[in-house]
């Protein structure tokens, strides 16, 4: 990536942290609020709804929208981390359950070959007939 796409990113990412607060939708209320009076002294109601519409709403929510983005972004990530960390701990109870189901197939293979060798040995000593 050059060095002007960089650059551009970085003015990009600082505008939208910048644009994406409260502080930076009440000051877009406050400038849309200063075109109002002019607008109701019109008497025009395409004036007045166009004021709402695209003065008022469009640079107030848009900062609304992406303070609200942000909070839903961070209430995912966090619900991201903890089924990641539940995971895990699954993952490592299914790790030690393995282990402890080798461990007992180990004693149960020993046990059966004790089993076998007494079979054996019986056999030998009881008479063939």
């Amino acid at each position: 990536m050059n060095f002007i796409n960089k650059v551009n990113e970085r003015i990009a990412e600082r505008i939208t942290r910048a644009v994406a607060t409260m502080w930076c939708a009440y000051l877009f209320a406050a400038i849309a609020l200063i075109s109002l009076p002019t607008a109701i002294k019109s008497g025009d109601t395409i004036v007045i709804v166009s004021w709402i519409a695209q003065t008022f709403l469009q640079l107030v929510l848009l900062s609304i929208i992406m303070v609200g983005q942000n909070v839903q972004s961070k209430s995912v990530e966090k619900k991201i981390d903890e089924t990641h960390f539940a995971s895990l701990a699954e993952f490592e109870l299914a790790k030690e359950a393995r282990t402890i189901a080798h461990e007992e197939l180990k004693e149960l293979k020993a046990i059966s070959q004790e089993m076998h060798a007494l079979v054996r040995d019986l056999e030998k000593r009881l008479p063939k007939g």
